[in-house]
């Protein structure tokens, strides 16, 4: 309220969730007893599956994913390389980018059943990074 006044008329300031553990209502571990799944396959799970469907639900504002190992790849530019083939960070950033995402298509009809197209391109194994093109020749190949 000490704020409010302060504050556009059309402002409709909200509360969003809390942001500390007080908050919280309820916590659980995700344990592998078979000794199958590392740190970073169970967080995994924890934020591509889980957490999409904990928040599903009626009433969950967050779902707040702690712990395990976060997968990620770092690329480290050698600036000397760079020059030598007159590529810049920024293009850099774009063909990473352009290769790192999913595309919707279109509907695909076959008799009575429709079929959504989609093209998943993220990138998960370094190879996948390896297979990236930057630049093309002149002769429009890509390098």
């Amino acid at each position: 309220n000490q704020v409010q006044s302060r504050l556009p008329a059309a402002a409709k300031p909200a509360l969003g969730p809390d942001a500390t553990g007080v908050g919280w209502i309820y916590e659980y571990a995700l344990v592998d007893k078979t000794g199958r799944h590392d740190l970073a396959q169970l967080r995994a799970l924890q934020d591509w599956f889980l957490r999409f469907g904990l928040k599903a639900l009626p009433n969950v504002a967050e779902v707040a994913s702690v712990g395990g190992m976060v997968k990620q790849f770092q690329v480290v530019l050698q600036p000397d390389r760079l020059r030598a083939f007159n590529l810049t960070q920024a293009k850099v950033l774009a063909a990473l980018k352009g290769a790192n995402q999913e595309t919707g298509g279109s509907v695909l009809e076959l008799g009575e059943a429709e079929y959504m197209v989609r093209a998943s391109g993220y990138l998960k194994t370094l190879d996948d990074f390896r297979q990236i093109p930057l630049m093309t020749n002149d002769a429009g190949i890509a390098v």
